[in-house]
């Protein structure tokens, strides 16, 4: 239900006492509830009762028989790409087969072979890595019930015996592996169920290096301050480590850190002890605020590869030579953002993903000069977005993962030197539908209440559905996410089963358009994407198919705020509103999120310990504006969720209860920041196709 680049996504939740939960249901009229059915004189129809771990306050009876039809697209899944094997052509893959409830990892041997399954878990499996000698082991990352303190697995690909290599208690990420020798690259941040229990006012980062066969060997380099470290990028002579540390969506810095204690060496490592760190961009000296991210090292381990914005409005690939500090520029004529880069074995070719206008393009790259190389002869990539490009170690093949409006993450090999293309999976779970049916998503755009530019990506329902069409705008979360064009999951089903529109903003403050965009939200300017959202809506009356007067708002953790935001400052406007893992409240929102969160959360959203901040920030909060609540309301929380905790939920239900307004609230007890659980997942989304039919008079 939510997804970012960053561990730091600016999504995060509160929590409160576990005795909230024992207020009495609210059954709205005419409805039933606890799995009972009624009837009027004729038998009634199957009533689909919660998922165990599921509880529904003031939500109505789901017919058996929606549950049924609502599942036909969330059932096709695809394959998200993971690793390489270092030595065979094979590879790692996530993937939620049909029937099962969580994503776990499978090993694909060769395309369109049957994917093999190595894990089989209650929780979903996280990242994971081969290790690079001779791919022996596995290390990946699972949390549990959704709260994100993911530990480390070791994982024996023959047998699929499990080890667990971290110490409970935090949130672990595997950052990378040294070459020379089995030892994983480690960073740990403490957990403070905040929400629950207390907080600490200063957080900082462990990195270590761990032997997988020999946890108990664990061996601390740095404790780093804060909690945004990432994208790690171990050295080719495994000296030292390039990592970035996350300030905000606007800036970030890139550092170095010593992995050993080094007399010889490059030349930029000598002399150096173990955990000793420098900053190398901006320039220690520099006072410079951008994003800067690391991508990769050259092969000659002389030169970092780093993706930025320092120049310009969009991220560039550039080359940084450590020698001489100098930066050059691989992309400066691209006007979009680059957003991954891989580099071939012999360090000729950069494949890089370029965000163009929502659609994520693969483009080949000479990584001396940047200049764009053409596909092989008679290459032509498949229709949609290459969402991510991976270099294998050893071959000069490529792994590309296509996202289209018409089929979920598919896997696919370019051979450079044979110029060979193979398809190595296809969506599963896509019996009874035509997925070439469906058909192409288009970018539209507006004025927004300043003369800016506010773009969107707008689905249409099928050509058999007359007369104008209901709207649900469909927020992100972040702020900083993008809507982008590609496959649309269960909202297909609101277009082509329910003749729904689907309209997905990207209000000021999203990525992909810009550092300045970016930033038109931050702090006290917060409402002015409210206002992008109203906008939209005005943009919507101008379309003659589509109308106006049934409008519906819906959004996951920043998104669920912009959909409680709608239901207060815009309620005579909308239809109704459906917030997920939503902000009620920046100022509980910010004291409750997780610890290692806050301090990244207070740049984007303000800093809530400054009183006329806080004043703010309370008074642009829907919670105190809980009265202006009129239309439908159906809130959906994960009670694990770090991020946005479930008392930012529970406190907005709790008040329209009170003042008994009707509202419909789903609490999933083993569920995070969104639903990974498939049972939950189908039981949440059956409410919403009947909450859009109900309200939206379908």
């Amino acid at each position: 239900m939510a997804e970012s680049r960053s561990d730091p996504s600016p999504q995060a939740v509160t929590r409160r006492d576990f005795a909230a939960l024992t207020a009495l249901s609210l059954v709205l009229p005419g409805c039933a509830v606890d799995g009972a059915s009624r009837s009027n004189g004729a038998e009634s129809e199957a009533v689909a009762a919660p998922p165990a771990a599921l509880r529904a306050e003031g939500v109505p009876s789901i017919p058996q028989s929606l549950l049924a039809a609502a599942q036909r697209y969330n059932r096709v899944a695809g394959h998200v790409f993971v690793d390489w094997h270092p030595e065979r052509r094979e590879m790692l893959l996530r993937h939620r087969a049909p029937g099962a409830s969580t994503t776990q990892l499978y090993r694909l041997s060769q395309p369109m072979a049957e994917p093999e399954r190595l894990t089989d878990a209650a929780d979903p499996v996280g990242s994971a890595r081969y290790s690079p000698s001779r791919g022996s082991s596995i290390v990946l990352s699972r949390g549990s019930g959704g709260d994100e303190a993911y530990q480390l697995l070791r994982l024996d690909p023959l047998t699929r015996a499990t080890t667990q290599i971290t110490a409970p208690g935090q949130r672990h990420s595997l950052l990378g592996w040294l070459k020379s020798k089995p030892l994983a690259l480690i960073a740990s941040v403490p957990l403070d169920r905040t929400a629950a229990a207390g907080s600490r006012s200063q957080v900082s980062t462990t990195l270590s290096l761990v032997d997988p066969d020999e946890p108990a060997s664990t061996r601390v380099l740095a404790e780093l301050p804060g909690g945004g470290w990432f994208d790690a990028e171990v050295s080719p002579d495994d000296a030292s480590v390039a990592l970035v540390r996350y300030v905000s969506a606007a800036e970030s810095e890139v550092w170095l850190i010593q992995l050993s204690d080094s007399a010889v060496g490059s030349s930029h490592s000598k002399g150096q002890r173990a955990g000793q760190r420098r900053r190398l961009l901006p320039a220690p000296d520099s006072n410079l605020r951008a994003t800067h991210f690391v991508a990769h090292w050259a092969a000659d381990g002389q030169s970092l590869y780093v993706i930025s914005d320092r120049v310009g409005e969009f991220r560039e690939l550039m080359r940084l030579d450590l020698r001489t500090g100098t930066l050059q520029r691989l992309t400066a004529d691209t006007p979009w953002d680059v957003e991954q880069s891989s580099e071939s074995p012999d360090g000729r070719v950069l494949a890089i993903n370029v965000n163009v206008d929502g659609r994520d393009e693969m483009r080949l790259i000479d990584a001396a000069s940047g200049a764009r190389l053409p596909l092989p002869a008679g290459v032509t990539l498949p229709e949609g977005s290459v969402t991510s490009a991976s270099f294998h170690d050893r071959f000069n093949l490529l792994a590309l993962v296509v996202n289209s409006a018409r089929g979920p993450s598919q896997v696919h090999s370019l051979d450079l030197d044979s110029g060979r293309l193979d398809t190595w999976t296809t969506p599963a779970g896509t019996e009874g539908l035509n997925l070439q049916n469906l058909p192409p998503q288009q970018i539209v755009r507006w004025r927004s209440f300043d003369g800016r530019d506010i773009s969107g990506v707008l689905s249409l329902p099928p050509a058999r559905f007359m007369g104008r069409r209901p709207v649900v705008l469909v927020m992100h979360g972040g702020p900083e996410a993008q809507s982008k064009l590609g496959w649309q999951g269960r909202l297909n089903y609101l277009t082509q089963e329910l003749g729904v529109a689907v309209l997905e903003p990207n209000v000021r403050g999203s990525s992909g358009y810009g550092k300045t965009f970016l930033s038109l939200d931050n702090g006290r300017l917060r409402e002015d994407s409210v206002k992008d959202m109203a906008s939209a809506i005005d943009w919507v009356a101008t379309q003659p198919g589509l109308d106006a007067a049934r409008v519906m708002v819906q959004g996951g953790s920043y998104g669920g705020y912009m959909a409680l935001a709608a239901a207060t400052r815009l309620a005579d406007r909308i239809a109704g509103a459906i917030a997920v893992v939503g902000i009620s409240n920046f100022v509980s929102f910010l004291e409750n999120t997780e610890s290692y969160r806050r301090d990244l959360r207070r740049v984007e959203y303000g800093d809530e310990r400054d009183p006329a901040m806080r004043a703010l920030l309370t008074q642009i909060s829907p919670l105190s504006h809980v009265a202006r609540i009129t239309q439908p309301l159906l809130v959906v929380q994960g009670k694990n969720d770090p991020r946005v905790p479930w008392t930012e939920s529970e406190q907005i239900v709790r008040s329209l209860q009170a003042r008994g307004t009707p509202v419909w609230y789903i609490l999933a007890d083993n569920e995070g920041h969104g639903f990974a659980r498939r049972e939950n997942a189908d039981y949440y989304f059956a409410t919403l196709v009947l909450f859009v039919q109900r309200t939206l008079k379908l």
